[in-house]
């Protein structure tokens, strides 16, 4: 039996028939499609998600960009087993999806991008918006998409549909190979009718499997543990998406190994277990940067070891380190020349622990982390406490992560993506369960916020979700602020004013460029950025979207707004404002280094100081093999 239908209908009601399974839990893998129309999808797409109702529910975003972030932070909050499609015309609507791809597939996470693309049968050429390419007829800008996309395909007949959805939701549902999947769509095959079996659109469970540990490679781990003295566990990502926080902690509890965790591993522990040393790398804690320099043997869970983990190659020190890499992505395990374990995260946390039957580390070794850890704590609460001279001060970014944190609940998500707060985050935030630390830190983009929000909120309704964003990010995407307020959806959006690009700014000063185009201000009569702050009004513009805003001035009254805000019903911005760019922060320094080149040559004294550290520091990189 056949069913006629265009190919854009075929296609929305294939997705509507596709699950995931894992564990016994099954749920629909393509949840929901958000979409902006133009002429290049709205015939076709468009129509066909009307046509479909509730069978693929449609989400009208602002900005192409924002619906992959928002996507995006539904498929983190659902563990990967769920997703979002998002739909655009052709041009400038497609482009803009190269952005949140990319985050999508550096991260891991699963979103299916369905562009519009030119006329596949090229009736007029050019069309409105096409790119022309003298050397090739077949090139469209949807080509942008393939090096940022882990599947592509080009939809140029309606029967080869069939095969590019197959292997489309195949990718999407893998643990191995997720990321931003691509099926470009011509706009006149979105709209052409076909003949399509019925077995096409009969439901399918991709299930995602556990795959363990080979045993030799098991019985090798275990033996390099049981011979170290001084391990380390660096908890990555692959942690939470696999569910693996319980096996993880049943480990720690058995052996006392301590664990240190990447930006998207934090959380992994709470932060009052005893075996949790807070973030590692550049923005780490001394804690576990001392630990990692001093270990032995590091044994990586679901991470991919960035450079800020590694302190660019630099944070890993002891003479003959040596590395256990437990991930489902071989490509992964085999980082660092580690010994690989290739396996589920928690399936191989729990081999792990078997092969590791009472193992424990030396209680010299759970002493010296155990006071380290104190300190550290004592150092947080410093720079949390509300110090206030009764001068009616604005508070300091560290304040205001305090005031969060004496705010929230086990069920808070914190989501930031850039600027100097996912420093400050990692190095000071209490992480009290598995999803409530969401920052996004592979791609690091600025705008990611406002919408990841909106996603989370999709996937988890019932928790408060707080986006955290200095003004330099929100100007970046403000945009889906009107979506939230569209939907109802009561996101909480801490807006930081600090007139400009804090974070680089301080970064700048470090390498010798002198805060150079990093601060938010009229132009002085020497031609730099150093004159008044602009006056611009953050928090007017937030509320002439639709926001509920609240303008706390001290540190006093940050503490009730935060309140209100949590408890508000509806879509709320929390609009703080520091001094000055280079006071936002407050934290503990950087505990280890970051690579960023600095000039070989100049003439100006900071950036000769800058080299002279930077040749320092660079020194102590090293090759593992």
């Amino acid at each position: 039996m056949t069913r006629r239908l265009t190919v854009a209908q075929a296609l929305v009601e294939f997705l509507a028939h596709q699950y995931t399974e894992r564990d016994g839990h099954r749920r629909r893998l393509v949840a929901a499609c958000w979409g902006i129309f133009g002429h290049g999808n709205v015939a076709g797409i468009g129509q066909a998600l009307l046509e479909t109702g509730d069978g693929l529910p449609y989400l009208q975003g602002r900005n192409e960009q924002a619906m992959v972030h928002a996507a995006v932070g539904y498929a983190r909050q659902c563990d990967r087993l769920s997703a979002h499609a998002v739909t655009t015309s052709i041009g400038p609507g497609a482009t803009n999806l190269v952005t949140g791809a990319a985050l999508a597939t550096v991260n891991r996470l699963p979103v299916l991008l369905l562009p519009g693309d030119t006329f596949a049968t090229r009736p007029a050429d050019p069309v409105l918006q096409q790119l022309e390419h003298p050397g090739a007829g077949d090139v469209s800008v949807n080509d942008c998409l393939r090096p940022v996309s882990r599947y592509f395909d080009r939809i140029t007949r309606p029967e080869a549909l069939i095969p590019a959805a197959l292997q489309a939701v195949r990718v999407l549902a893998d643990p191995v190979e997720t990321g931003a999947v691509t099926l470009a769509l011509p706009q006149d095959v979105q709209a052409e009718a076909y003949d399509w079996p019925e077995e096409f659109f009969a439901g399918r469970v991709w299930h995602v499997r556990r795959p363990g540990p080979d045993p030799a490679g098991l019985a090798a781990a275990v033996a390099a543990v049981r011979d170290a003295r001084r391990p380390l566990i660096v908890a990555g990502g692959g942690v939470h998406h696999s569910e693996a926080e319980d096996a993880l902690r049943a480990l720690a509890d058995a052996t006392g190994i301590p664990v240190a965790s990447t930006q998207a591993g934090k959380g992994s522990l709470r932060h009052d277990h005893p075996c949790d040393v807070g973030g590692i790398g550049h923005t780490g804690t001394a804690v576990a940067d001392a630990l990692a320099g001093a270990a032995d043997l590091v044994i990586g869970v679901g991470t991919r070891y960035s450079d800020f983990t590694t302190a660019s190659a630099t944070l890993f020190a002891a003479p003959g380190v040596r590395f256990v890499n437990l991930n489902i992505a071989a490509y992964d395990a085999h980082k660092l020349a580690g010994l690989p374990l290739v396996a589920d995260a928690r399936t191989g946390l729990q081999a792990l622990a078997e092969g590791l039957r009472g193992h424990r580390v030396p209680d010299a070794y759970v002493s010296a982390y155990t006071a380290g850890k104190r300190e550290w704590e004592a150092a947080v609460d410093y720079v949390y406490s509300w110090r206030d001279d009764g001068d009616g001060r604005l508070p300091t970014q560290t304040q205001l992560i305090g005031a969060l944190d004496a705010v929230v609940g086990d069920e808070d998500v914190i989501i930031n993506a850039a600027g100097s707060l996912p420093g400050d985050l990692h190095k000071l935030w209490r992480a009290r369960s598995r999803r409530q630390y969401h920052v996004e830190y592979g791609y690091s983009c600025m705008g990611y916020e406002i919408p990841a929000a909106i996603g989370v909120c999709l996937a988890a309704p019932d928790r408060p979700v707080w986006a955290l964003v200095g003004d330099g990010t929100y100007l970046m995407m403000p945009t889906e602020l009107v979506t939230a307020v569209q939907e109802g959806i009561a996101i909480k959006v801490i807006l930081v004013q600090n007139h400009g690009y804090a974070s680089i700014g301080g970064l700048s000063e470090s390498v010798g460029g002198e805060r150079y185009g990093t601060a938010y201000r009229f132009r002085s009569p020497d031609g730099t950025y150093t004159g008044d702050p602009l006056p611009v009004d953050l928090a007017a513009n937030a509320a002439s979207l639709g926001m509920s805003v609240l303008r706390p001035r001290t540190v006093h009254e940050l503490g009730a707004a935060l309140a209100e805000a949590r408890s508000s019903d509806r879509p709320t911005c929390v609009y703080v404002e520091t001094k000055t760019a280079d006071t936002v922060s407050g934290a503990p320094p950087a505990q280890a280094w970051w690579d960023v080149p600095v000039a070989e040559t100049a003439t100006r004294p900071a950036a000769v100081l800058a080299r002279e550290e930077y040749e320092r520091n660079a020194a102590a990189r090293r090759r593992y093999l």
